[in-house]
């Protein structure tokens, strides 16, 4: 699997737990039992990108950064 120039970094602290990334992106994000994010995979292939992109949209506390390589 390629491995695109996309990282993922989450913020435990801001999380919510309002979930939106492990439903629009479940490859890439779970919740703990507490509710708050996980990060799964911190460079996920190209092909998650579309759903990690809006998982970090929807996110209502921001706790989703995405660095991109130009």
């Amino acid at each position: 699997m390629t491995r695109g120039p996309l990282r993922v970094d989450v913020s435990r602290e801001l999380c919510c737990g309002a979930g939106m990334c492990a439903l629009l992106a479940p490859e890439v994000f779970d919740q703990s039992d507490e509710g708050v994010v996980l990060l799964l995979d911190a460079r996920p292939p190209a092909a998650e990108h579309a759903a990690v992109r809006e998982a970090a949209d929807q996110c209502p506390c921001a706790a989703i950064t995405l660095h991109e390589a130009p």
